[in-house]
C-alpha cells in the first residue's frame, strides 16, 4: 500500500514505456505543484497565473514529490547522475572533466539491452554525443537543429544584424554539408517559432516518430527542453501574461542577461529588472509546459499514454536575484538543487503527494523497477534508491549534492574580465551539501560552512553554523561517511570542444 494515499499499488497494470522529460533549469520555487488550475479569486484581485497548468494536472493525477533534490546545480553533472545513478564525485563528470566515462553503465544502455527502443532529443549542448551522452541511445538528436549535423549554425542566429548574420553564414556554411547547414539556417531565421529554443521542433519530431514507428517494442524516450535557461526570451504572448504591472515586453527583453558578467560586477541589475526577469522566466516555464501537454497528446494519439510511465523533472534550479546571484553556479542553495518532480503512470497514477526526501539519481532504480527490468551491472554501480510505492529500498534520511569544480573556472573569468571581485574569487572551491527534513549543511574544501534550518528558514537566509556546533559536527560526519575527503579534487580533463559548441555554451552562460 502507498502510505500517502492508502491505495493498493498492485491494482495498476504495469507500464511498457518510459518517457523522461527534463525541463532544463526549472526550480521548485517557481513551480507550485500543490496549486490547482482553477485558483479562486482573492479580495486583493485575481490570482497569480500558474505557469505550469499541464504539470499541475499531471501532479494531481499522478504522484508529485515535494522534496526532490538534484545532485548538482548545473546540467552536465546532474544529467550524468540521472543516467548513471551516481553522485558527481562518483561518475566524475563535472566542470573539470566534461565527458561521461564510457566505462560507466547508463540507464539508456539498460533499457536498450532489455529490448527497448531508446530515443533521445536534447536541446542542451552538454547532453550530446560530444560529451558522451549518446551511450545506449539508438538515436540521440540535437533538438534545435532542423536537420541533424555536427556543425552548429548558432553563430548565424546570434548575429545582431544582417551584416553579422551574413558574415557568420560565410564562415560556417561549408563547415560540413553546406546543404544541411543552409537548411538549418533557413529554419532558425525564417521558420522557427518566435521565442522557441528547440522545444516546438523537438515535440513535433517526437509526435511524428510516435505516429510512424513500426513494431511493438517498448520504448525509452528522453527529452530535454531548454527554454527556461538563460537567455529568457519567451514568445511575446507568454511574456505579457507574467510581466509585473507597468513593464513592457520591449523593456523586459532589453535587460542584459549575462550571469557571469553580473557575478563579476561588470554591470548591475536593479530589483525591478529582476522582477521583470522573473516574469520572463515564468513565461518560459509556461511555454515549455505547453510542449509537455503536446507530448502527452502525442502519446494519447499513438495509443501509448496508458502504457507509459511519464516523468517530468527539472535538472537544477536558477537564481534570479536570490542571494545576490544570477544563474546557477558557485553554490548549493535550495534555489539551485530543489527541483520539481512528477511521475504519472502505473503505480504512480493517483499517487497523491509524497513528502519523503528523494534524489534525481533515484530515477534509474525507479524507472527500471516500474517496467520490471533488472540490470545487475547498473544496480551494482548505482547509489540509486527506488521511489516505487512497493520498493524495498528504505526511505532516505538525508540527501546530498555536490559542486565539484567551478564552471566556468576562475581562470576563465579572469581571462574575460581581468581582475574579478574577491566575492567571486571565493567561489574557487569544492562544495558538498547534506539535507535532512529539518536542516541543510554545506561545506567547502576551503573551510567554508553554512547551516540552515530549512523548516523555519526555507530561503536559507540565516547561517546557524556558529550557534550549533554539535549539529554541524553531526552533519559534517554524514558527509564524510558518504564521500571521500573533500581535499581530493576531481580529474582535470576537460575535452576540446568544437567552435560551435563553445559558442552555444557561451550563450547559455557556461563559458
Amino acid at each position: 500500500m502507498d502510505s500517502s494515499s492508502g491505495r493498493d499499488v498492485e491494482s495498476h497494470e504495469p507500464v511498457r514505456n518510459v518517457v523522461l522529460v527534463v525541463l532544463d533549469t526549472a526550480r521548485a520555487s517557481s513551480v507550485d505543484l500543490s496549486a490547482t488550475t482553477d485558483r479562486p479569486r482573492t479580495r486583493s484581485g485575481p490570482p497569480e497565473e500558474l505557469p505550469t497548468p499541464t504539470l499541475n494536472r499531471l501532479a494531481a493525477d499522478g504522484t508529485a514529490f515535494e522534496h526532490a533534490v538534484a545532485t548538482a546545480p548545473w546540467t552536465l553533472p546532474s544529467h550524468a547522475s540521472m543516467f548513471t545513478g551516481l553522485y558527481p564525485s562518483e561518475h566524475g563528470t563535472h566542470g573539470d572533466h566534461t565527458y561521461l566515462d564510457p566505462t560507466l553503465r547508463t540507464l539508456p544502455e539498460a533499457f536498450s539491452d532489455a529490448g527497448f527502443r531508446t530515443i533521445g532529443v536534447s536541446n542542451n549542448t552538454w547532453i550530446t554525443e560530444e560529451f558522451g551522452f549518446d551511450q545506449g541511445f539508438d538515436d540521440l538528436r540535437k533538438g534545435w537543429q532542423y536537420l541533424q549535423s555536427e556543425a552548429d549554425m548558432g553563430a548565424v542566429v546570434r548575429g545582431e544584424d544582417i551584416r553579422e548574420k551574413l558574415e557568420a553564414t560565410r564562415n560556417r556554411l561549408f563547415d560540413g554539408n553546406p546543404v544541411v547547414n543552409a537548411a538549418n539556417i533557413l529554419y532558425s531565421e525564417v521558420f522557427k517559432p518566435s521565442g522557441d529554443d528547440g522545444a516546438d521542433r523537438s515535440t513535433s519530431w517526437i509526435a511524428n516518430w510516435l505516429e510512424s514507428r513500426r513494431g511493438d517494442r517498448p520504448f525509452f524516450l528522453f527529452c530535454n527542453f531548454i527554454e527556461p535557461h538563460v537567455e529568457y526570451d519567451p514568445p511575446r504572448a507568454y511574456a505579457e501574461r507574467f510581466l509585473p504591472d507597468g513593464a513592457s515586453y520591449e523593456e523586459a527583453t532589453a535587460i542584459r542577461q549575462d550571469p557571469r558578467a553580473f557575478d563579476c560586477e561588470d554591470y548591475e541589475i536593479t530589483e525591478r529588472e529582476f522582477d521583470m526577469l522573473r516574469g520572463l522566466y515564468r513565461a518560459e516555464l509556461a511555454y515549455v509546459d505547453r510542449q509537455v501537454g503536446r507530448l502527452r497528446n502525442a502519446l494519447e494519439d499513438a495509443g501509448e499514454w496508458d502504457d507509459t510511465l511519464f516523468v517530468v523533472c527539472g535538472d537544477h534550479g536558477e537564481h534570479i536575484g536570490e542571494h545576490g546571484f544570477f544563474g546557477h553556479q558557485y553554490n548549493l542553495y535550495d534555489t539551485l538543487i530543489h527541483v520539481p518532480l512528477v511521475l504519472h503512470g502505473g503505480p504512480f497514477t493517483d499517487g497523491g503527494r509524497r513528502d519523503d526526501l528523494v534524489q534525481l539519481l533515484d530515477l534509474p532504480a525507479t524507472l527500471l523497477e516500474t517496467v520490471d527490468v533488472d540490470d545487475p551491472q547498473l544496480r551494482e554501480q548505482w547509489s540509486s534508491r527506488s521511489m516505487h510505492p512497493a520498493a524495498r529500498d528504505p526511505p532516505r534520511e538525508a540527501v546530498f549534492a555536490e559542486y565539484v569544480a567551478p564552471q566556468p573556472s576562475i581562470d576563465r573569468l579572469e581571462a574575460r574580465f581581468g581582475e574579478v571581485p574577491d566575492r567571486v574569487r571565493e567561489f574557487d572551491r569544492r562544495l558538498r551539501a547534506v539535507r535532512t527534513a529539518e536542516y541543510k549543511y554545506v561545506r567547502g574544501d576551503d573551510g567554508f560552512e553554512r547551516l540552515h534550518d530549512v523548516v523555519d528558514d526555507p530561503f536559507e537566509r540565516t547561517d546557524l553554523a556558529a550557534n550549533e556546533p554539535e549539529r554541524v559536527r553531526s552533519l559534517r560526519g554524514r558527509l564524510e561517511n558518504r564521500f571521500e575527503p573533500l581535499e581530493s579534487a576531481g580529474s582535470n580533463e576537460a575535452i576540446d570542444m568544437r567552435d560551435g559548441t563553445k559558442e552555444r555554451l557561451a550563450d547559455l552562460g557556461y563559458l
